[in-house]
């Protein structure tokens, strides 16, 4: 291609007095577009995590303590089966399940669970409870109980609160 060719090519895109190169007024458009668009999406999402109700399938959540769990911690593996904090919501998730799948008794709290036990521990109010737990590394579990999230803002940041705790977790 000759230089006047490039050179023709070239005078195709609009120009500011200075010289440069300027975006269409077309480009424009279609990039305001397309952040209105993304805007809406978000805005939309924001506002169904606020408006939509907070279900759970069951009201027990379930922790399970392993085969092997007390034969690992004599080794001296310092293994977490159970999380420092376990979470609960009154009125939806309020149940706290502890199975213990392991060889020997486990203590939680003033409770003895025999292998193969379920315990069930319910709440009803909103609190921090510390339990000393032989399953647990550092011997103690807290089980912090929130209140049922009612109103839009109240389901969001509570939605929010729980999403930063898995990515903390993994």
């Amino acid at each position: 291609m000759s230089a006047t060719a490039a050179d023709a090519l070239s005078d195709v895109q609009p120009r500011d007095e200075a010289g440069h190169r300027t975006r269409s007024r077309t480009r424009r458009r279609v990039g305001f577009a397309f952040i209105a668009l993304a805007a809406g999406a978000i805005v939309t999402s924001v506002a169904f995590a606020a408006i939509w109700p907070v279900t759970f399938d069951s009201r027990g959540e379930l922790f399970e303590i392993p085969k092997g769990t007390w034969a690992r911690r004599m080794a001296g593996e310092k293994h977490e089966i159970l999380p420092s904090t376990i979470h609960l919501v009154v009125g939806m998730r309020d149940t706290l399940v502890l199975k213990n799948s392991d060889d020997v008794p486990q203590m939680f709290g003033p409770t003895l669970l025999m292998p193969g036990q379920t315990f069930r521990l319910p709440f009803t109010t909103p609190s921090e409870n510390y339990f000393a737990c032989t399953a647990h590394a550092s011997g103690q579990l807290l089980v912090a109980v929130e209140a049922a999230p009612t109103g839009p803002w109240s389901r969001l940041s509570w939605r929010i609160r729980r999403m930063l705790r898995r990515f903390s977790e993994s």
